[in-house]
Parts: structure tokens; C-alpha cells; sequence
């Protein structure tokens, strides 16, 4: 209990000062779950909206309610609390926490609590969730009931945006509640207002970071490998110095004349010819780039000029360069062909692709991907498992970028993906999301297909590759276990994972329209058709996946070097 000194303020008066604090420092969304321990921060909510200064978004489901404001939290870089009651509901949010630490998101777990009293006493739903997160936030802290939360919220905020030393990332502001957790009497809500204010995300462009005041004469035979969140200066880096460039598709750097589309086809062959590497942001997709990246006779650099949070300081190979002018030095300029030779094979590997495409038929994994990655507008939002491997297989770099591309890549796991991409949608409002995900990662996250009654709906577009089960173990080492028959059909139940599960019922159970195509005609009939909320499902054979992608690193493999004079 407070001292005698230090006069005891309500749970209402917490809640009030706590959702004001937090509004100085940039909050205007934030994701609700019901709960009773959380209420006065609930009704100091509904207050805020109907004062329309807060946008809220309530989910019943916190690991949903986890991944959405980490969805809002990406698209919209603001911090984005989540809030919940006490117990389990707060060790719910440890995936999208996760994900979070990984990629440096500002995702704030504001988690109810029983006051000190009830601890130990075995009070229902009382457990220690003081630091519950671990190395996975970069602070946490606990606000006891009755005290003024000020101090304390600026501290976790401060966490939150991160030091010189320490890249952003998700915190756990803790606060304890005593009863009443209701509002006094004589309280009620204000009239409503106007919705809060929330103008068109304008994504922070790229600093010009000097490179053009800064161009080398030495020529070195130089590739730009651009990972995960490495932004258009990776473009503009492989522009600036006549450099082949090898995006992923979530880089957003994957455009441009420089950017070689189907580069990890042309890897095997070619790597031999490379003398450096210059990364930008994080390489999560192929082996063939985890190869480059390793290879004892190639040099690397990291372009490094803040603290990420995928990596600690000393334990990548890469050299890391934090100046300009060093990096452009240590990559040098692309001597003469050598772009144009990177870009006929290039062009050669695109055509290998189709031709390997059109021999496996109409529909199948890599043939959608190219589709929607060329007719997506607004927001792409990519599963992990083998879709984002097909847009970056087959995903061809437009000269300027249709569509800002997100993934979960910090963890690359497949929990959270729909309701990721609804919080993106709600940040970007006005520009259309489409999320392109296999069927075993909409199973897993089908939850977040719920939104509920009078919450506002994103326009967005979910496109189901349904080739009923998990398909990328059979492109790895687990596919020649199977063809094998030593392990009879154990790859197919453990790793395949196989289902028969209606989508269509699904969908409208939710709310959601629901289509179904057969070719990739109708495919882009129904993209380009407008909607509100649609399940798109595509029918695709698992079988032959393997051979499909060995037959293109064959064609791939007889590509001789291009002779340019």
C-alpha cells in the first residue's frame, strides 16, 4: 500500500493520466481485448475515442490482438499499445513480442495487474508478469496501484525508440489496478466528437546518405544483396555505382534497371565471378544468398549506420560500415558489362522461369505470386513458407515500386500473419491491402478473420494458396526423404501436415465474401475487381513442387556467362 506521504490516486485516475501520457508521446491507436482487471483503462478509452483523440481497436483474441498492433505499429510508425487483462491473456502476446524485438517494432504491452496484496495469495487470475518478456522487450516496467504512472511511462517510451547504442523495439508497461475499477458515479462519456485525425501514413523516405559525393574509381567486380527492411537506398546504392542488385521481395528495394528478378537461379553458376558483397538490411529468404554471404573467398560489408535489432555487434562475418563514403569505397564500381551481364542473365533466368511455369501448368505457387506481385497496389503483405519464395523467385522489379511490401520476417514464423496484415490495412487507410498466404498459415491464424460488429473494416484482399498442406518440405532436404520411401508416408503427416478444411464455410461464417479461381485469367480478373473484404481461394496441386523448382535451377544452371561488347 501507498504511504501516507504520497496520497493513493483511483484506478479511473491511473488510467486517465496513464492514457495522457501516452498520447504525448505519439500514441493514436490502440488495440483492446476484453477483461475485468483492465476496465479502467477501457473506460479511459472509450473517453478518449468519443473525445476523438484515440483510435481503438478491440479483438477478442490477444495473440490476434498481439500481431494487429503490430501490424499498426510497421505500416504506421507510431507506438501501438496493446492492452490486455491479467494472466494468461498477457503471455498470449509473446509471439507478436517476438516478432516485434526482432525487426525493431515500437509494440507497447500495456498488461493489467492485480495490486501487490492479491500476489501470492492465490487470487484468481494472479501471476508474476513483471518482466514476463524477457530479452524480448528492451524495458520493462511496473506501475504500482494508486501511483501516478508519468515517470514511468516516459521510461518505457524511451525504451521504445531506442539509443545510439540499442534500435527500437517493444516494451511492457505493467500496471497494477485496485478495486473500484469502475468510473465514479458521476461520470460519463463526453459527446462524441470528430474521429481522430488520422491523415494518410506518409512513409519516411530515404535520407540521402552521400553516396553521389562520394564515387570510387576503383572497379571491383561488386553485388548489393538487399534483405529485409533494407529501403530504396539499396536501389540507389546499386544505381549510384553500376552494381547488380539482389532484392528481396520485402527489402522494398526491389526495383529499378539494376535489380536482377530471378538473381538466386543465377547464384550456383555465377558466384565464382564475384569478388564483394554490400548487404543492406537483413537476408532471410534463400540459401543460395546464405551461401554468398559465407563464401570464404568473397569480402563483405554491412551497411550498418544505426543499431539493428536482427543481429549483435561482432557476430556476422560482414564487415560493418557505418560511412558513406567507407562503403562506396570498399564496393568500388562495377567495371564495364559487368551490370549488362548480370542483367541479360537476368532476363535469360526470367525466361527459363516462364517456359519451367508453363510446362507445370496453369496454376501453381510461383505463377500467383508473379500475378500479384505485378497487380498489387497500396500494401503486399507476403506469408512466410514458400509464397514469399515464389514473389522472389518470380517477382519482376517494376521501374518504381506499385506497392510497399511487408513481411514477418524477424522471426520468419507463420503465427500472426492475418491479423498483421489487418493492422497494416487500419494504418494505411485508403490504400488497398492484399495479403498472399499459404493455406496452413491462414488456418493458423484464421482467427484474426474476425472483426467485430460496428469495428471498422479493411479493405483488403486475402489470397489463399491452397495446395492442402504445407508444401515447402518437400522443396527442402525433407522432399528426397519422402521420394526415398524410408520414412513410408511420416513426412507427409509431421511435415505436410495435410487437411481438409472448407475455406468457403469459413469465410462466410466471418463475414467475408468469398471467391474461388481456376486460372491465372481469373486471377487477375478478380484483383483488378474492386472489394471490401474478400477471401481469394487458389486450388494448386502440392505434387510435382519439387520437380517444378529442380527443373528450373536446371534450365537456370545452362545459362553460359553473356559475352557483351
Amino acid at each position: 500500500m501507498p504511504s501516507d506521504s504520497v496520497p493513493e490516486l483511483s484506478s479511473m485516475e491511473v488510467a486517465r493520466l496513464l492514457l495522457a501520457a501516452l498520447q504525448t508521446h505519439g500514441v493514436r491507436d490502440v488495440v483492446i481485448c476484453p477483461g475485468s482487471r483492465s476496465a479502467p483503462l477501457a473506460y479511459a478509452l472509450a473517453e478518449a475515442e468519443a473525445a476523438g483523440t484515440i483510435r481503438l481497436h478491440v479483438r477478442i483474441d490477444e495473440r490476434v490482438a498481439g500481431f494487429t498492433a503490430l501490424g499498426l505499429t510497421l505500416a504506421g510508425g507510431r507506438p501501438v499499445p496493446v492492452l490486455t487483462t491479467s494472466g494468461t491473456a498477457v503471455g498470449e502476446l509473446l509471439p507478436a513480442v517476438m516478432e516485434a524485438n526482432h525487426v525493431g517494432a515500437k509494440l507497447l504491452v500495456l498488461s493489467a495487474d492485480r495490486p501487490a496484496e492479491l500476489h501470492g495469495t492465490g487470487a484468481n487470475q494472479t501471476t508474476n508478469q513483471i518482466d514476463l518478456f524477457g530479452a524480448h522487450v528492451r524495458g520493462s516496467v511496473t506501475i504500482p496501484a494508486g501511483r501516478h504512472p508519468d515517470a514511468l511511462v516516459g521510461e518505457a517510451l524511451a525504451f521504445a525508440r531506442g539509443t545510439a547504442a540499442v534500435a527500437p523495439g517493444p516494451v511492457q508497461v505493467n500496471v497494477a489496478f485496485r478495486d473500484p475499477l469502475v468510473p465514479a458515479p458521476g461520470d460519463r462519456l463526453p459527446e462524441f466528437g470528430a474521429n481522430v485525425a488520422h491523415p494518410p501514413v506518409a512513409l519516411a523516405s530515404d535520407n540521402d546518405p552521400g553516396w553521389r559525393n562520394h564515387i570510387p574509381v576503383t572497379e571491383r567486380r561488386t553485388v548489393v544483396v538487399a534483405g529485409h527492411g533494407a529501403g530504396s537506398e539499396a536501389e540507389d546504392f546499386a544505381r549510384t555505382l553500376g552494381l547488380p542488385l539482389f532484392a528481396e521481395p520485402s527489402s522494398n528495394a526491389r526495383f529499378g534497371p539494376n535489380a536482377i528478378g530471378p538473381y538466386r537461379t543465377l547464384l550456383a553458376g555465377h558466384m565464382a565471378r564475384i569478388e564483394r558483397v554490400v548487404l543492406f538490411g537483413r537476408p532471410t529468404l534463400t540459401r543460395p544468398v546464405g551461401l554468398l554471404l559465407g563464401n570464404p573467398d568473397i569480402v563483405s560489408a554491412l551497411w550498418a549506420p544505426a543499431p539493428a535489432p536482427w543481429f549483435e555487434p561482432g557476430r556476422r562475418r560482414e564487415q560493418a560500415i557505418a560511412d558513406p563514403a567507407a562503403l562506396a569505397q570498399f564496393a568500388g564500381v562495377g567495371p564495364e558489362g559487368w551490370l549488362g551481364q548480370w542483367q541479360a542473365l537476368g532476363r535469360q533466368a526470367g525466361e527459363a522461369i516462364e517456359q519451367a511455369l508453363a510446362a507445370g501448368g496453369d496454376l501453381n505457387g510461383p505463377a500467383v505470386a508473379r500475378e500479384i506481385w505485378a497487380l498489387s497496389r497500396g500494401n503486399l503483405v507476403l506469408g512466410s513458407s514458400n509464397v514469399i519464395r515464389d514473389a522472389d523467385l518470380c517477382g519482376r522489379p517494376a521501374p518504381r515500386p506499385a506497392a510497399t511490401v511487408y513481411a514477418n520476417r524477424g522471426l520468419a514464423g507463420i503465427d500472426g500473419t492475418l491479423a498483421t496484415a489487418t493492422g497494416i490495412a487500419q494504418a494505411r487507410g485508403g490504400r488497398k491491402t492484399t495479403l498472399l498466404v499459404g493455406d496452413v498459415t491462414f488456418l493458423h491464424d484464421v482467427g484474426a478473420l474476425l472483426i467485430g460488429a460496428g469495428e471498422s473494416e479493411p479493405e483488403m484482399d486475402v489470397v489463399v494458396l491452397n495446395d492442402s498442406g504445407g508444401a515447402i518440405f518437400s522443396t527442402l532436404e525433407h522432399g528426397a526423404v519422402a521420394e526415398s520411401g524410408r520414412y513410408a508416408n511420416a513426412v507427409e503427416r509431421l511435415f505436410a501436415t495435410p487437411h481438409r478444411v472448407k475455406i468457403q464455410p469459413l469465410a462466410e461464417a466471418y463475414g467475408w465474401e468469398y471467391l474461388a479461381v481456376d486460372t491465372v485469367d481469373d486471377l487477375r480478373d478478380v484483383l483488378q475487381r474492386p472489394g471490401t473484404r474478400r477471401i481469394i481461394e487458389v486450388a494448386v496441386p502440392r505434387s510435382g513442387l519439387r520437380a517444378l523448382h529442380a527443373g528450373i535451377a536446371a534450365r537456370a544452371s545452362e545459362l553460359a556467362w553473356p559475352q557483351i561488347h
